[in-house]
Parts: structure tokens; C-alpha cells; sequence
């Protein structure tokens, strides 16, 4: 008979303790202490020790092989996987409730026509996937839809039917006979990515997991999940906007500095192939406090659009606002012109906007920030062919950035005709068409715009 045992889990990072506890001694986190119920066979207690021996084998010995890898017909997640899903691969999508991630896997399945795949739901009964389907106006006999949560069935259903391709919707939902703790505990989890993780390197068959993430954005569940998976993929994105970004936070097969955009229309995801020309307005003549940059989001370049507004403050205390951006860099960027530039910004109202809904951390936009709040204060626009790449130091310096060759072949494929950047950053021998305008402190660049 199976022996039971009664621990306490932490919720947040797996730890177990014999007794409850209000503060997790691993992760720090309070009351995250859940009391599960968990059997253990007393037949397969103790070590054991693998069916299969093997023996040590020198480096220079293993044959190596370069599995084909299969073609998800999506340009965007193709470039992120690194060339496509990698046969008997793990990969966890997660993101924000209502941020696209069922409709991301459903559109994925529908669209492989060529491949039977399992779309598998513990959310959805099959009349809503069925509306899903219907309004992303995709078909596909080869897509069989399960709605179950239990895993034992899961197997049953998958050596029946023999999918190229599994899509689990999602991981929290999963639950196994074996533990009797509720779904979405870290030891129900933790269980069954093992068992998809075992499952999909015997048999080479790719699964593809959905999973929720937490209210600080990082992903539900135990910290061994992201461990177990081959690929991490995070969907993110603001609710106000229609832009997504499918971003790579860990890849066995691939770079994990790559992101995919995407819109989201009525008809499904729609992939943003030149995103620089949909984060740019085309009507720009004319307008002061605007500036366009040249950023990079993993190896990515693109340009997008800095807008400021600076005005006299009328409730004594100057507000300082920013969408997109960091606030304190902003007031960083402030201090130095004030004490550098000589500029009194002390009693302004500065508003800051990076158009599109897109958050930029990218330090080489400083540069784009400081003109496009110079432009608004002096209300002289900037020319809408001139973009800037750029970080700005404590002592009004412009730095060099990183990857500058790329961020001026981008400005020179959207058609800008000037760049203005660090003095010091551009290799020798590196020849453009754009008009590259070199820069050495902030005095430099606001003498070139506004003089």
C-alpha cells in the first residue's frame, strides 16, 4: 500500500518544510507555505539506479548529427527559435492573462496543414476553441482538439492518435493521479513537465507548454520549470496597444537575444516584418518635441519615436511622467543639463512618450531623449531625416553604444539621411550612404540642431 506524507510546499520556488512556516527560508517570499498530500510507492523507495549503463566516452569520439528541424510557417518564430522547432524539444510560452498566448498556439496549430497536431486545453471546452477558430477563419483536419487535465489520459490519447506536434494549454492546468495536491501546486507542476520532458526526448516529438505568469512577471510555478524546458519564450505586451513582443529568454538551440513583434488584429496575430515603419509617424513635419532613435532589442535593430513635452509648472511641484521609459533616468538626464548644458528645467512640467507602447531600455536613446526635450523647450522641431544613437554620461559626454554599424544601416533602410552619434564610435573603414555626424559632449549636439 502507497505510504503518504503530508509537507508543506512553497508556491513560489519549491522548497518543502515539515511544518508550515510564514516566511520561505530559499526564496524569502512570506506566507507562500501550502500544505500537500503527497504518495510515495514504498516498492520503488531507496536508490535506484538507471536500466542502462553507460561508460564515460571522450569528446573527440561522439558522432555528431544535426537533426532537421521543422517548419512552423511563421517567419517571426522560425528567426526566434533559430531556424524552427527543434524535433523532441520542450518550449514553455508564457505571458499575461489575455495577452495572445492561446491565440499565438492556436493560429500556430492551424496553420501547419502539412502535420497532425494535438492541441490539448484544460481551460477551454471545445466549443470555445471552436469560436476561436472561427474568428481567426483558419481550418485544419491534421488539428485534434483534447480537452483534458489529466496526464495519464494525456499519454493514452497521444500514443492513439501520434502527433508530430503537441500543445498543451496550459501547464498549470496539468494534474497526475500519483500526487494528490490541486493542479498548479509546484508539485503537480514540477510532475508532469518531467513527464512531458521524458515523453518528448524518447520519442522526438516537440511539446510546446503554455504557462501563467506571476503578478511581478515572472513565470507561475517552480523555478525548475524554466530549468527543465529547452526554450523560454515570453509574450508581452500593454493591453492599450496592439503590438506584441515575443521575446527569447533561454534557448538550448538558438540565440536568446532575438525577439519576434507582432500586432493583434481581429483575425489573429499579425507579424511586424519592418517594425521601424510602424513605430514612426509619418507626420512629424513641423512638430517640436520629437526625435527618432535608433535602438537595439537583442540583436535587433529598429527606430522608434521620442516624444516630449515640456511645460511651465502650475502646481508648484514640476511633474516628471514617462510611458516607455524610465523615470530615473529621466531625472539623471534632467540633472545633466541643468549642471552641464546650463539648461533650468528645475521648474518645468517634463512629460516623456515612446511611441507605439513600447518599453525601451536601450541606453542609447539618451541621446534622442535629451534633443526631443530640448525641442519642445526651445518649440523648434528637429528634421524628421536626421535619428540619433547615442548614451549620454554624468559629466555630458555622448558614449559610444554597442552594434552602432547596424543601428546606421537601419536609419539609412528607413530612408534618414543623417545620424548623430558618439565621436568615438564608429569603426575604421565602415562606409555608409547616410550621413554619419559625429558628436563628443550634449553642447555639440545642441549646437548642430538648434543653432
Amino acid at each position: 500500500m502507497p505510504k503518504s506524507k503530508t509537507v508543506y510546499v512553497c508556491q513560489n520556488c519549491g522548497a518543502e518544510a515539515s511544518k508550515w512556516v510564514g516566511k520561505c527560508h530559499s526564496c524569502g517570499k512570506w506566507n507562500t507555505y501550502v500544505e500537500e498530500i503527497i504518495q510515495r510507492n514504498s516498492k520503488t523507495s531507496g536508490l535506484k539506479f538507471s536500466e542502462t549503463s553507460s561508460n564515460p566516452v571522450s569528446i573527440s569520439e561522439i558522432t555528431s548529427t544535426s537533426e532537421k528541424r521543422i517548419d512552423i510557417k511563421s517567419a517571426e518564430l522560425n528567426r526566434i527559435l533559430g531556424g524552427g522547432l527543434v524535433p523532441g524539444s520542450l518550449v514553455l510560452l508564457g505571458g499575461e492573462p489575455g495577452i495572445g498566448k492561446s491565440t499565438l498556439a492556436l493560429q500556430l496549430a492551424l496553420n501547419l496543414n502539412d502535420l497532425k497536431i494535438l492541441y490539448i486545453s484544460g481551460e477551454e471546452s471545445y466549443q470555445q476553441i471552436k469560436l476561436r477558430a472561427n474568428r481567426l477563419n483558419l481550418g485544419n483536419d491534421n488539428c485534434f482538439v483534447l480537452s483534458e487535465i489529466l496526464i495519464e489520459n494525456i499519454f493514452v490519447h497521444i500514443q492513439n492518435i501520434s502527433p508530430d506536434i503537441i500543445i498543451i494549454d496550459s501547464v498549470q492546468t496539468l494534474q497526475t493521479e500519483e500526487i494528490e495536491s490541486s493542479p498548479g501546486s509546484v508539485s503537480q507542476v514540477r510532475e508532469c513537465a518531467s513527464r512531458l520532458l521524458k515523453f518528448s526526448k524518447k520519442t522526438s516529438i516537440p511539446v510546446i507548454l503554455i504557462g501563467h505568469i506571476t503578478k511581478d512577471g515572472s513565470l507561475a510555478g517552480p523555478k525548475i520549470l524554466e530549468h527543465i524546458v529547452d526554450t523560454v519564450l515570453l509574450f508581452e505586451g500593454d493591453h492599450n496597444y496592439v503590438y506584441r513582443i515575443l521575446r527569447v529568454i533561454k534557448n538550448r538551440f538558438g540565440p536568446t537575444s532575438e525577439i519576434g513583434i507582432f500586432e493583434m488584429q481581429n483575425s489573429g496575430l499579425k507579424e511586424i516584418t519592418n517594425p521601424s515603419q510602424i513605430l514612426i509617424s509619418a507626420d512629424t513635419e513641423n512638430m517640436s518635441g520629437v526625435s527618432i532613435a535608433a535602438t537595439m532589442d537583442g540583436i535587433r535593430p529598429f527606430l522608434i519615436e521620442v516624444q516630449a513635452l515640456v511645460s511651465s509648472a502650475v502646481y508648484g511641484m514640476p511633474q516628471r511622467s514617462t510611458t516607455g521609459f524610465d523615470i530615473r533616468r529621466l531625472n539623471m538626464l534632467l540633472a545633466v543639463l541643468e549642471k552641464k548644458a546650463g539648461f533650468r528645467l528645475a521648474t518645468k512640467d517634463v512629460f516623456l512618450n515612446i511611441a507605439g507602447g513600447i518599453k525601451v531600455n536601450d541606453p542609447a536613446i539618451d541621446l534622442s531623449v535629451i534633443c526631443a526635450i530640448l525641442s519642445s523647450s526651445f518649440d523648434k522641431p528637429i528634421n524628421k531625416k536626421i535619428c540619433f544613437a547615442g548614451e549620454v554620461g554624468l559629466s555630458g559626454e555622448i558614449r559610444p553604444v554597442n552594434r552602432i554599424e547596424q543601428r546606421i544601416k537601419e536609419a539609412d533602410k528607413q530612408g534618414f539621411q543623417k545620424i548623430l552619434i558618439s565621436n568615438n564610435n564608429i569603426s575604421p573603414g565602415f562606409k555608409s550612404k547616410i550621413e554619419i555626424t559625429k558628436v563628443k559632449k550634449i553642447e555639440n549636439a545642441i549646437k548642430y540642431l538648434f543653432k
